[in-house]
C-alpha cells in the first residue's frame, strides 16, 4: 500500500533550504530556524529533539542537533552558518510540538547568522519550495 501523500503548510513569510528541508525566518540580526512540515513528513513523526549547546558555531550543512524518529536518529542540518543563541527548550522537552506546529512553537533554534550575505541566495521562497515538494510528491496538498 502506497503511503498517503504530503499534506501540510508551507508559509509564504519564510525562506527555505531545498537540500535539508529547513526554514529560516530572519528577525533583525537574528534568525529562527526549524524543520519544514515536508521534512518532518519525510522523516516520520519526531519523538525526540536535541540541539547543540548555546554558543555552538554551526556551518551551513553541518548538524545543529538531532531528531529521533520511530526508527532512526537523524542529524538536523543547518540551512545557514550561525552561532546558536538559544535552543527551543519546549521542543526538547515536548518534541511532539515539532510535528504539530513546525513553523510556530516548534522552531528549533534561535541563531545569529555568520555568513548571511553569501548564503541567503541559496534559500528559496515558498513558491519555489512548494514546486520542489510537488516534484517529489505530485499529489501533495498545501494547506
Amino acid at each position: 500500500m502506497r503511503p498517503a501523500p504530503f499534506r501540510g503548510a508551507i508559509p509564504d513569510a519564510l525562506l527555505y533550504d531545498l537540500e535539508h528541508d529547513m526554514w529560516v525566518k530572519q528577525e533583525g540580526s537574528e534568525a529562527l530556524i526549524g524543520a519544514t512540515a515536508y521534512g518532518i513528513f519525510r522523516a516520520g513523526e519526531i519523538i525526540g529533539f536535541t540541539a547543540k549547546p548555546k554558543g555552538a558555531e554551526v556551518e551551513r550543512g553541518r548538524g545543529l542537533g538531532t531528531v529521533e524518529c520511530a526508527k532512526t536518529v537523524l542529524a538536523v542540518r543547518g540551512p545557514i552558518s550561525f552561532v546558536l543563541l538559544a535552543a527551543n527548550e519546549d521542543a526538547e522537552e515536548r518534541p511532539a510540538i515539532l510535528n504539530r506546529d513546525p513553523y510556530g512553537a516548534g522552531w528549533m533554534v534561535r541563531a545569529r547568522p555568520t555568513n548571511w550575505e553569501a548564503e541567503c541566495g541559496r534559500l528559496v521562497d515558498a513558491a519555489r519550495y512548494r514546486a520542489h515538494v510537488r516534484r517529489a510528491e505530485p499529489a501533495a496538498e498545501f494547506l
